[in-house]
């Protein structure tokens, strides 16, 4: 069953949109109609076209059967001319959603939905009207394909962004988030039994909705999803430095995707000053420390910081970063702690323009525990010459920064750094929990 909604597409027919293009988009919009119950008391799908005009191609109150909601989107052409995307959501708010053309706003238990599609710059501000939308209960998903500006989506969406926000290199790929949709406005009663949750350990249900929790010795971190077992005493110190490849390669829309990367990592951290210290160094052409460690003195503070690093944009001197975390970053001018232990963590999308193994070498050498992140055209080798030993428990590699989220699982779970068995609070706490187990098999 889907939840009884108001569903408005939005989707940008601009001269960019080439025609086969246009049909693919016609396509996803119709595998998202084909999951969802439609229905006058159950779920209305209206469909609003744009350019430099808009039109109204479907509106929330024409016949909402499967059939004739499909056969309305074949009959769609594009307008090919501006882009015109703030007019477009202003037309939403005032038309699309009014109860003239069929919307249920007033109605309790009616959710308000656009979806809005664009590959390209709005000729009009969508900041404010998107405002607007959202003040008037619409949830609006921001759909950008190509080089659309990321930006822009984000000026659109609703919160969380992270879920709210989606890009695809083509049209020719629109397809892969149908099943998204198709989720999204799905009602399951047991979502742990359906395997429809993120949880990293255990998923405990509750009518219509999940909570995650972790096994024994683990806590579960601030994201609400993943556990961690740096819990606990000194034994979880640690600093952390982040060297991160800012260079033109990666790409604007992917290099969000790397701080994401980064305050992943960073959720599964327990940050004080007596625990773990984050650093985040950044290097194309040149290096530029964004923060030395122990700055900010809360994952809070740290992930905000992380989201407003800009992009370098030039080249890829990895050696020089490394000669910089090695001299720089972990020296206690920099907030470094002695007797902690040293982490580093370099992502790199491509082959270095300089010489790194002196400097890798040094970095292991000097007793650091270096993990090292490739994507796309990131040369293997110079990730195992960066990586600590073993290797294989270092280095991690992959073809699409979409993917990054799976690593970044992997290495939260690695860097934790164990207490020490010995440590008197450890042994407290294992006879603690035997005298427990031993009381509970006498009763």
């Amino acid at each position: 069953r889907t939840k009884p909604t108001d569903l408005v597409f939005i989707i940008d027919s601009s001269r960019s949109v080439r025609p086969h293009e246009f049909e693919k988009i016609k396509v996803f919009v119709s595998r998202v109609i084909e999951a969802l119950d439609v229905g006058p008391n159950a779920t209305r799908v209206g469909i609003v076209n744009y350019a430099s005009a808009v039109r109204s191609e479907v509106s929330l109150q024409s016949p909402q059967s499967k059939a004739a909601l499909l056969q309305a989107v074949r009959a769609v052409q594009p307008l090919s001319t501006g882009t015109m995307t703030g007019l477009a959501i202003q037309f939403a708010i005032s038309r699309a959603f009014s109860a003239a053309e069929g919307g249920r706003g007033s109605a309790p238990n009616f959710k308000k939905v656009a979806i809005v599609v664009t590959d390209g710059r709005p000729q009009d501000g969508v900041k404010d009207v998107s405002a607007r939308a959202r003040a008037a209960g619409i949830e609006i998903f921001a759909i950008g394909v190509g080089r659309v500006d990321m930006g822009t989506l984000r000026q659109m969406a609703s919160e969380p962004l992270d879920e709210h926000v989606d890009y695809v290199e083509s049209y020719s790929v629109i397809e892969k988030l149908t099943h998204k949709f198709q989720e999204a406005f799905c009602v399951v009663s047991d979502l742990c039994a359906t395997g429809d949750h993120d949880c990293e350990q255990v998923c405990v249900s509750t009518p219509g909705a999940y909570r995650c929790a972790c096994r024994d010795g683990f806590s579960l971190n601030s994201d609400g999803r993943t556990c961690s077992a740096c819990s606990g005493g000194l034994g979880s110190a640690l600093d952390l430095v982040f060297l991160i490849d800012g260079s033109k390669s990666v790409r604007p829309e992917n290099f969000e995707l790397v701080k994401k990367f980064i305050n992943q990592i960073v959720d599964s951290l327990e940050v004080s000053d007596r625990q773990a210290q984050v650093g985040l160094v950044q290097y194309s052409s040149s290096v530029r420390q964004e923060f030395p460690l122990g700055q900010f003195k809360s994952k809070k503070d740290i992930k905000a910081a992380v989201k407003k690093m800009s992009y370098m944009e030039k080249g890829t001197m990895t050696g020089q970063a490394l000669k910089y975390l090695v001299d720089s970053s972990f020296s206690a001018i920099n907030g470094a702690r002695p007797g902690v232990p040293k982490v580093g963590i370099v992502f790199t999308d491509g082959r270095s323009q300089d010489y790194i193994s002196d400097a890798a070498k040094k970095a292991k050498d000097s007793g650091f525990r270096m993990f090292a992140v490739g994507v796309g055209n990131a040369v293997e080798d110079e990730l195992r010459e960066i990586a600590s030993e073993p290797v294989a428990e270092h280095y991690f590699y992959t073809a699409d920064f979409r993917t990054i989220s799976k690593i970044g699982k992997k290495l939260q779970m690695k860097i934790c750094v164990e207490e020490d068995p010995c440590e008197c609070k450890s042994i407290v706490k294992f006879q603690t929990k035997v005298e427990d187990l031993i009381n509970s098999l006498q009763q």
